[in-house]
């Protein structure tokens, strides 16, 4: 556990590093007053907590504010990393599919890392001891499959996949009938992100589903939007989009190391009301993690003394 909490440390360093001079700066005033909010206001947003987001903790501060009778703004630091924290509460079931018969549904635009997410995701799971199948529905893109075949290869998970350009639906039903037949665990499936042509991507999303929920109505359903943690706020908006098209159940950030925009997992949660059930800090399959609330924002938070003694 604590070499998890180590890469995520590690990982959240420039989301971090700017958040805690202007957390530093903030609370270390001698009052709470309109400019200390004002202030506070600020660096939330410049970490990507959104706008939305951050009146929300700020509005939440000033009500704990008065109930506690805080007058120093460094007592109210953990109040604002507890705020923080309630603004992402997690389902005790967030992963029980794992331990079911289940079909994950792994949908996002190009470039934010879903073919390497996927991988990823089968790789864990067969550690586990799951049989894994993979459905290379994103037909448009014969490097996507590529890519899922050497994945495939490398976690001992099987593939399945179709011609290039050939009906996504089409690999979806033989990915479920194979998952069915040789008594896969996991089926993940993979598809095409192609927002900028949002009609013809709704349909084909919406027919996979039906697909999958005709053929394989046993199977405990997941599906999983991956978003790229470099983009922040438009993240966000990607989320809502694909929201609208199909009822999403949990959000896979990736890029995190990469970005000070790390904030945007808090932004996501609290705006759409969906999880985020995994984060990527790191290029390492291990550095595909659980999402762990607590542990995320401790990470975030932190100042430098905690920091050296987490490293």
């Amino acid at each position: 556990m604590l070499k998890i909490f180590e890469r995520l440390v590690s990982g959240l360093k420039k989301t971090r590093r700017g958040l805690s001079s202007g957390l530093k700066r903030v609370f270390t005033g001698n009052e709470i007053d309109d400019d200390f909010y004002d202030e506070l206001e600020e660096v939330l947003i410049m970490a990507d907590l959104g706008v939305e987001t951050t009146e929300n903790i700020i509005e939440d501060l000033k009500v704990k504010e008065n109930e506690l009778k805080i007058k120093k703004p460094a007592d109210l630091q953990q109040v604002l990393i507890d705020t923080v924290k309630a603004q992402m509460d997690t389902d005790e079931e967030a992963y029980s599919f794992e331990n079911k018969v289940s079909v994950v549904l792994v949908i996002g635009v190009n470039g934010v890392g879903k073919t390497t997410t996927i991988g990823k995701l089968a790789a864990q799971y067969r550690s586990a001891g799951k049989k894994v199948i993979i459905a290379a529905a994103d037909t448009f893109r014969a490097a996507a499959t590529e890519q899922l075949a050497e994945w495939a290869k490398r976690s001992g998970a099987d593939l399945i996949a179709g011609q290039e350009g050939s009906d996504p639906a089409a690999v979806v039903f033989d990915a479920v009938n194979a998952a069915k037949a040789r008594k896969a665990d996991i089926l993940i499936c993979d598809t095409a992100g192609r927002l900028h042509n949002k009609k013809n991507l709704m349909e084909e999303l919406r027919k996979i589903s039906r697909v999958i929920d005709r053929e394989f109505p046993e199977a405990a359903r997941e599906n999983l939007i991956v978003l790229d943690g470099t983009t922040g706020q438009n993240a966000v908006v990607q989320a809502k989009q694909f929201n609208d098209i199909m009822d999403i159940t949990g959000i896979i950030i990736t890029k995190l190391d990469g970005t000070a925009k790390g904030g945007i997992a808090i932004a996501v949660q609290a705006e759409l009301g969906v999880p985020v059930k995994y984060i990527g800090v790191g290029e390492h399959i291990e550095d595909l993690q659980k999402f762990d609330k607590d542990s995320f924002v401790d990470a975030l938070f932190m100042d430098e003394e905690e920091e050296e003694a987490a490293e």
